[in-house]
Formats: C-alpha cells, sequence, structure tokens
C-alpha cells in the first residue's frame, strides 16, 4: 500500500466527507416527509467493498444510523455471495432491524461503486419513512409485543438489478403505507442521493487515482484505530460500573436495566452489558447491531477528535447476552429502540464520569417522545402528524448543558412548529423552555421544554412513545438530576396521564382538545453548592430557575432582584446542609 503525505490525507479526508455530506443535502431538500427534510433523520456513507466497515460518514445525518449500516452493507454482501453476487448498477433495499437495521421506519438503500468491473466500495442511504404500515399511524406503537404489529418487515431485494428498476418492489412497499405519496418521494430522494454520490466518488478517483483513493481510506481508519488506542491508554486501567433504567416496556409496568461494566485494559476496552435485563415483551428491544453503533456513538461524543470511521471500534470488545433486550431477533418487537440506545449512552456516560470526570458528560433527556396525532380531514384525506422533540443536555466540565436540543444519538433538528402547523390541523399553544427542568450542579444541566398542542379537525387518535418518566436523567460527579418527563392530554371529563407515564396508545382528541409534553432536562454536573451565585443569579432572572429552587438546590438566596450575599453564606455552611 503506497503512503500518503499529510497534506494529501487531508485533502483527500475532506472530499470524501463532503461526498457524504452532499448526498445528506440532495435527501433533506428533496424529501416529501418533514421528518426527513425538516427534522433531518437520515444519513450518508462510504462503506468498504469487502467488509462493509465504515469509512467515511456525513456530519449532517444520524451517527447511529452510520454505525448501524455498516451491518447493514455486510447483510447485502452476505446476501449477495449467497445469490447471483454484485453487479454494477445493483441497488438493495431494505428495512430489517434485525440485520443491519434499527426499526423498521428506516429504509435503508445500498448501492455499489465499481471500478473496473470491480466494486470500490458502497454507497448507503437511510432515511425515517413517515409510515410503513402496523398497528398504528407512524410506526412508533408502544403495544406491540411483535414486528409484525410495529409496520411491514422488508428483507435486503434488488430496487434495481444490473441497473434496471423494478416496479413491482415499489408497488408493494407503497401498498402496505398510509401515506404512499410520501414514500415515493423519500424513496427517489434517496436514489438521487445516491447516483449523486457515484458520480462524486467516479470523480474524486479520476483525479487522484483507484490506488491512492484506496490507500486513503485504509489510513484514516487506521488512524482512528490508534488515536482510539491512544486514548483508551491515557484512562486508569480497572473495571467500574454503570446501570440506568427504562420506566418499562409499553406492556408489562416494571423497569428495564440497562447495565454497563466498562474495563480499561491497557489500549483496549471492554463493554459488558451482560447485566442489562432480558429480552422483554414490549418494544424496547434492540439488536445487536444497534447496541454497537449506539456505543460507536457514545464514544465519539467521549473521544471527539477521533475520525469517525470503524476504525473507532478496533480496541472495543462487546459482550452481549444473546438473551438480552440488547441482542433480540425477529420477531421480538424493536419500534422504539430509540428510547434504548438513548438509554446505552447514558450508561456509557456514567461509567466514563467514574474515571475520567473531567471528560465526562451528564445525561441528556434521554427520549425523543415520538407523538402522532392522525386522522382524516373533512374531505376524506389521510393526514399523519408524527414528530419527536427535544429537551436538555447534560451539563460537562466546560459549562452548562444545551437547551432544548435534540437527541445525542443524531444531529438531527425539532421539525419547526411553522412546519406542523402547515401541513397538518393542529395549533401549537405552547413552544417554550420548560423552567426549573436542568439538572443542578456546578454546571447546570440545559432545560426541557414544553409543548402544547391544539387539535383543529373534528376528531383524531393520538400516541405516545416516551421515557424518562419514572426515572429522571442522572447529574455526574456530584450533579443533581433533571425533572422527569410529563404527559397530559385532554378528554371531556378533564386531564388525564398515561398510567404508564411515558407510554400510551388509544387517545382520542375532538376538537380543540390538546395534548401536552413537558420534556425532561439534562443532568447537573458537580456540586450545584460551587456554581457562581451570579450565574443562579442570572438563571433565575432569565427563569431558568425559579428563586425557590435557587435556594433549595444552589444555596443562592435572591432578594430584591440580586444575591443576598450573607443569607448565601448561611445556606452554602456545612452546618446548613
Amino acid at each position: 500500500m503506497m503512503a500518503l503525505d499529510p497534506v494529501t490525507l487531508a485533502i483527500l479526508k475532506g472530499r470524501l466527507e463532503q461526498i457524504a455530506d452532499e448526498m445528506d443535502a440532495t435527501l433533506f431538500r428533496s424529501a416529501f416527509n418533514p421528518i426527513i427534510a425538516e427534522a433531518h433523520d437520515a444519513s450518508h456513507g462510504i462503506y468498504d467493498a469487502t467488509t462493509g466497515d465504515t469509512l467515511v460518514q456525513g456530519k449532517s445525518g444520524l451517527p447511529i444510523f452510520v454505525g448501524v449500516m455498516a451491518f447493514a452493507v455486510r447483510a447485502v454482501i452476505d446476501k449477495a455471495a449467497r445469490r447471483d453476487g454484485i453487479h454494477e448498477g445493483d441497488v438493495w433495499i431494505f428495512n430489517d432491524p434485525y440485520d443491519g437495521g434499527t426499526h423498521l421506519s428506516d429504509f435503508r438503500l445500498v448501492k455499489p461503486v465499481f471500478r473496473d468491473g470491480r466494486p470500490f466500495c458502497f454507497l448507503a442511504s437511510v432515511g425515517h419513512w413517515h409510515d410503513v404500515g402496523g398497528n398504528v399511524p407512524g410506526n412508533y406503537n408502544p403495544a406491540a409485543t411483535e414486528c409484525f404489529q410495529e409496520g411491514m418487515l422488508i428483507p435486503p431485494v434488488k430496487l434495481y438489478d444490473r441497473g434496471e428498476f423494478r416496479q413491482d418492489v415499489v408497488d408493494i412497499l407503497s401498498a402496505n403505507s398510509r401515506l404512499p405519496l410520501s414514500l415515493y418521494g423519500d424513496l427517489n430522494g434517496q436514489i438521487n442521493a445516491l447516483e449523486l454520490g457515484e458520480r462524486r466518488m467516479h470523480a474524486l478517483i479520476d483525479d487522484y487515482g483507484d490506488a491512492t483513493i484506496s490507500a486513503g481510506l485504509v489510513e484514516l481508519k487506521a488512524r482512528a484505530a490508534e488515536m482510539m488506542r491512544a486514548q483508551i491508554a491515557e484512562l486508569p486501567a480497572g473495571t467500574v460500573s454503570a446501570e440506568d433504567f427504562l420506566d418499562n416496556d409499553g406492556i408489562v409496568d416494571e423497569p428495564l436495566r440497562i447495565a454497563l461494566d466498562l474495563t480499561i485494559e491497557g489500549d483496549r476496552m471492554v463493554m459488558d452489558f451482560t447485566r442489562s435485563s432480558p429480552a422483554c415483551a414490549g418494544p424496547v428491544n434492540i439488536s445487536r447491531s444497534t447496541t454497537i453503533a449506539a456505543c460507536y456513538v457514545a464514544l465519539k461524543h467521549i473521544f471527539g477528535d477521533v475520525p469517525a470511521n470503524a476504525g473507532v471500534l478496533e480496541p472495543v470488545e462487546f459482550r452481549i447476552a444473546e438473551s438480552s433486550l440488547l441482542s433480540v431477533v425477529a420477531p421480538k418487537p424493536v419500534g422504539g429502540y430509540t428510547e434504548t440506545i438513548l438509554r446505552l449512552i447514558d450508561v456509557v456516560f456514567q461509567a466514563v464520569a467514574k474515571i475520567a470526570p473531567r471528560t465526562a458528560m451528564a445525561c441528556a433527556y434521554g427520549t425523543i417522545n415520538a407523538l402522532s396525532l392522525a386522522g382524516h380531514r373533512a374531505g376524506g384525506q389521510r393526514w399523519v402528524m408524527f414528530s419527536f422533540f427535544g429537551g436538555g443536555h447534560g451539563a460537562h466540565g466546560a459549562g452548562d448543558g444545551l437547551n432544548h436540543g435534540n437527541a445525542p444519538i443524531s444531529t438531527a433538528t425539532m421539525p419547526p412548529l411553522e412546519i406542523l402547523e402547515a401541513a397538518y390541523p393542529v395549533r401549537f399553544t405552547q413552544w417554550a423552555l420548560r423552567p426549573d427542568s436542568g439538572g443542578a450542579g456546578r454546571h447546570r444541566g440545559g432545560l426541557g421544554a414544553v409543548y402544547e398542542v391544539e387539535l383543529l379537525e373534528r376528531e383524531a387518535d393520538v400516541f405516545l412513545f416516551g421515557e424518562r418518566g419514572r426515572f429522571a436523567p442522572p447529574g455526574v460527579v456530584g450533579g443533581g438530576a433533571a425533572a422527569p418527563n410529563r404527559f397530559r392530554y385532554e378528554q371531556a371529563d378533564g386531564e388525564r396521564q398515561p398510567p404508564m407515564a411515558s407510554k400510551m396508545v388509544g387517545i382520542h382528541l375532538q376538537r380543540g382538545q390538546k395534548v401536552r409534553l413537558e420534556t425532561p432536562g439534562g443532568g447537573g454536573y458537580g456540586d450545584p453548592f460551587e456554581r457562581d451565585p451570579d450565574l443562579v443569579w442570572r438563571d433565575v432572572r432569565r427563569g431558568f430557575v425559579s428563586p425557590q429552587r435557587a435556594a433549595s438546590d444552589y444555596g443562592v438566596s435572591i432578594r430584591d432582584d440580586r444575591v443576598d450575599a450573607g443569607e448565601t453564606a448561611r445556606l452554602r455552611s456545612r452546618e446548613a446542609r
């Protein structure tokens, strides 16, 4: 393999990332459904032609998708090997969550790039389609007990066979969706993104030559592995443990443990999840590939300067029990995978805080709060509003957590309320920060949000798939927990809340009735009584923290719009504490 000088390698890295970024942008600008077009719930990457390993990922898509897609590309390679092989002009499509997938809403397209009659690499696209059948519109079915209740399951099949488009496959997909036009638009957006990516790859290879690009891809992966080993070696040797809980699985109202025993052995890391709960009846199970991809995302948060490719995972060993809810196979339901991978990231953050507190981050709000309102317009047309919602991010050693951000599994955004109101018969009567929701600490956790949605059509069915209703996002290094999740909905006899706190189907709204989400904040970092009183005063003035919580959580007394230094000193004294 040829050696590349640092300048050439840096240029190639930038050019390759630009290809993935441009594929992202192409899909975001052409998709029909707001979850992709506005929220950017999609991703693209470049993958190894032999192993399927992640080579390059875009900066705008979801990192969790990029990690899982390596398994998806591998699934295509394996299936093609059992059939007639990979051919120029092929495009594979599937959403199998147990074979390189996440959940049934996420459709993957995989396309080989050929040079001189041989596969040079694979390009892959994944996007969250608006509706793929199943028992509930939008597909986040918190009452599912098997995958067949969550939507249509498509194994890896050819959408293009040696360049010939297979309309019969699209007909099958469209017949199984409540919103076939949206499906058709998103599918074509993904096809166009891959075609653009293929053109850009050929142009890059033509500029530098096959051997140079191949050498650059190998070197980028090797450098990521080398940097990862070096950073792991700087951590203290030994084993630390962390555990956190899911509220329930939506079927049985009992908490589910996500446990991690993290071991540092020289320049290697062992992530042992064998103490986690066994597979459950409801849809918070995930596949082994999804578990590994979630850990990839968590590690990239912690080791941010390591290049984002498969080299990150080379020095990491995973131990996951086959019976675990972190390693299920069909037909176990997996629709709520987002809630489980968020808890996985939380336990990684909590474990790292015990061995490297300076680089640790407190837990973010820990749920996407998948909410759907669906019904029929006066003219009979079907409408489905599906969206996810934000919350506070965890504080860290360098400062406060982000207020009202999106989940740390992604770089996606919440769809703007103007887009949702324009597309669906709803009105947001509140969209605001949630006071006193961030965990207290030397650095405060970010604030969650309050969303209140009023139905404008005659009637609608509603479901919610959330988490953190009973186990609030914890802080680290002495920081406090954030506020838990809260959901309320109106009925003729008054306001109600889900019996299982964070999950419910079968809610029926009439015109004028509302649903209300109060999302969690992020956990705090460090002792709250070490926070600068002036920063607490600033938070009170901004409405982030109430005067009562300033006194109880931070030991800071606010009187006459200023810090009462004497009373603050008394509140913070050892005797008062």
